[in-house]
């Protein structure tokens, strides 16, 4: 039987919302090992000037603990 655990974190970008996803998986897998899925909670844009200047997303990654 496996073990999933899920980990929450925030990651962001200046260039789009996929960036600010794939920055939380890599980031996530700095310290995390066997990473399986993840899924975006909220995604937030800051706006400047009328432009918009940061994404960010809220991520919940799912990883495998071994037994």
């Amino acid at each position: 039987m496996s073990i999933i655990k899920v980990i929450e974190v925030i990651a962001t970008s200046t260039k789009s919302f996929d960036d600010a996803t794939q920055n939380a998986v890599s980031e996530a897998a700095k310290s995390v090992k066997n990473i399986t899925a993840v899924y975006v909670d909220n995604m937030k844009a800051k706006v400047e000037n009328n432009k918009i200047t940061t994404y960010a997303v809220n991520a919940k990654i799912s990883f495998e603990v071994s037994n």
